[in-house]
């Protein structure tokens, strides 16, 4: 007799799969140098897909950076003057 899914005598691959114990895989094999050997080419694997800037967008986005922060030590400057003539007022 079947089903939608699949036989009732013979179970779906995926129950099949998923009641296999999975035992140590290729870390379990590995001893701590091979592991940070492993790491490291994970590293270097993912640096090799990241898309890095052109020199022209670097000096761009550097260039608003910059600005930007000084902009905020503006800000942050005159609020901090205000806040201390504020006190230099209430207090004496």
């Amino acid at each position: 007799m079947t089903d939608a899914v699949g036989s009732i005598d013979m179970p779906d691959a995926q129950d099949e799969v998923s009641k296999k114990a999975r035992k140590g895989g290729k870390r379990g094999k590995k001893g701590p140098l091979g592991r940070l050997a492993q790491f490291y080419r994970q590293i270097v694997a993912e640096l090799r897909k990241v898309v890095w800037p052109t020199r022209s967008q670097l000096s761009t986005y550097t260039t608003v950076v910059i600005i930007f922060v000084v902009i905020m030590i503006g800000i942050v400057t005159v609020i901090d003057q205000g806040f201390a003539a504020a006190v230099k007022y209430l207090f004496g």
